[in-house]
C-alpha cells in the first residue's frame, strides 16, 4: 500500500500537541485592530482547541500527527 498523504493546507494552520489535542489560531487577528479592545485582542492571541466532528475531520487529514 501507498502511503497516505498529509494536507499540507491543514498542517500548516493548526499544530498538534502531545497529548493529541489539535490547536488552532482564531480568525480576526490580522487588521482592524484599532476598534477591537485589549481583552477582545489578548483572547485572539490565544490558540483554541478543535473539538467535535472538525476535529475527527482534521484527524483524518493529518493521517501522521
Amino acid at each position: 500500500m501507498p502511503k497516505m498523504k498529509t494536507k499540507k493546507a491543514i498542517s500548516k494552520r493548526v499544530k498538534v500537541t502531545g497529548t493529541g489535542k489539535i490547536m488552532h489560531y482564531r480568525k480576526g487577528n490580522n487588521h482592524l485592530k484599532s476598534s477591537k479592545s485589549a481583552s477582545q485582542l489578548r483572547r485572539l492571541g490565544k490558540a483554541k482547541q478543535l473539538t467535535g466532528k472538525m476535529e475527527k475531520n482534521f484527524k483524518k487529514s493529518l493521517p501522521y500527527a
